[in-house]
């Protein structure tokens, strides 16, 4: 059975990972020409998606790319001392596993434990999908698929093919992300500098082991913004008229913009769709399901959305019309739950009032000052909350077989 995936991010390369760890035949398109290596942000990996990684053989490979931040600073504009937030007591309140990792690093270390396995074809990208499997690309010859799958991101390109419009499934947070890449002395490393203000935060961070920092915005809007998602001179100036002025430390930031080699900006956006799945093809990660970059812990559910797929694939022998609704129904609660927990992580990180502001404040505070138990004892008690991503169930597919006949 030949399968084809869009998208060689994070849950593209996982999912080839997986299926072809079950006997299938894999290819993965990508747009870009080659593996992405500059841009993108910190990721959090927590307990079920290291569970993944460790049954792939990667896990030395992902904690030798940790980024190592231990403290992150907290400044109000005006107020001359910061609250400083122990990261390692925060993530231990939030899950019993956990990594953070460049997003670039995780994507490189997927594809490399991939690529020998795997056909990659860079540079190109899908531009129809036929009922029958035929798919064409915009430069490559028309190829035969059993099947397709879009793991290409939020504004997936096969979603679009398939779905129609991504305007009928998302859902707009209120909130905005901007990334660019920096150097590394522009913040301290291994030390994150956030400031925070109501509807909106600025930080800069850069781990020890990383080759650069990254400056990323948080702001909020009342409504989507108008601007052409390839217009980034427009971005950038978005981000100077929100943050301008907010610290003379941030104006200083705000000059990176100018020089900055990478860049990203988005919306905050949720897709809530009634199905990932029609006919031959079926979505993956957040082409089918985000929950909202930077809030929803969406990297990891696109890891284990991975790997739930390529299972009930192999469950099913191949049976799509029996593996895509099985895949939808244990994926179901996961992305129900992650939506629910990124509204409510907006909320907190980009506080509307200066109430808000210090509120978040305090909690960093709180949690730096308790024992590591007793945060720990403390989250716990809440399996919605701050501990929701550690607590999902995700089933074992390792005593899947599947027969030659099968496949």
């Amino acid at each position: 059975m030949r399968i084809l995936i869009s998208g060689a991010s994070i849950a593209g390369p996982v999912l080839a990972y997986w299926l072809h760890h079950f006997g299938f035949e894999v290819t993965v398109v990508e747009r870009a020409p080659r593996l992405r290596k500059t841009g993108g942000h910190a990721v959090d990996l927590f307990r079920p998606a290291m569970d993944i990684s460790e049954k792939m053989g990667v896990l030395p490979a992902i904690e030798a790319k940790i980024t190592g931040m231990d403290r992150i600073y907290l400044h109000r504009p005006g107020r001359r001392r910061p609250v400083v937030a122990d990261l390692a007591k925060v993530f231990t309140a939030t899950s019993d596993r956990h990594v953070e990792i460049m997003r670039d690093d995780l994507s490189e270390i997927y594809y490399d434990v991939t690529r020998a396995d795997v056909e990659y074809v860079f540079g190109d990208s899908v531009t129809s999908i036929g009922a029958d499997g035929t798919v064409t690309f915009e430069h490559g010859e028309p190829r035969r698929f059993d099947l397709v799958v879009g793991a290409d991101g939020l504004h997936s390109n096969v979603r679009r093919l398939v779905f129609g419009d991504e305007a009928g499934y998302s859902t707009f947070v209120g909130a905005y992300l901007a990334v660019a890449s920096v150097p590394k002395e522009v913040g301290v490393p291994g030390k994150a500098i956030m400031y925070n203000a109501p509807g909106r935060g600025v930080g800069v961070y850069g781990g020890p082991r990383t080759e650069d920092g990254r400056l990323v915005f948080l702001f909020r809007a009342p409504r989507p913004l108008d601007y052409h998602h390839r217009d980034v001179e427009r971005q950038k100036d978005l981000l100077r008229e929100r943050f301008a002025g907010m610290d003379p430390q941030v104006d200083r930031w705000l000059t990176e913009l100018d020089r900055t080699p990478a860049f990203y900006f988005d919306s905050i956006t949720q897709l809530r769709m009634g199905t990932w799945s029609r006919g031959r093809v079926t979505l993956v990660g957040d082409a089918g399901y985000c929950p909202g970059p930077a809030v929803g812990g969406s990297t990891s559910l696109a890891v284990i959305g991975a790997y739930v797929l390529a299972g009930e694939l192999a469950a099913a022998g191949g049976d799509h019309e029996r593996a895509f609704p099985a895949y939808e129904r244990e994926m179901a609660a996961i992305v129900r739950d992650s939506r629910a927990f990124a509204l409510g992580a907006a909320r907190f990180l980009i506080p509307r009032t200066r109430l808000g502001v210090w509120s978040l404040m305090q909690a960093a505070r709180l949690v730096s000052l308790l024992p590591a138990r007793l945060s720990r004892a403390l989250a716990k008690l809440n399996d919605k909350g701050v501990r929701l991503h550690d607590s999902m169930v995700v089933k074992d597919y390792g005593s899947v077989l599947v027969t030659e006949g099968e496949r």
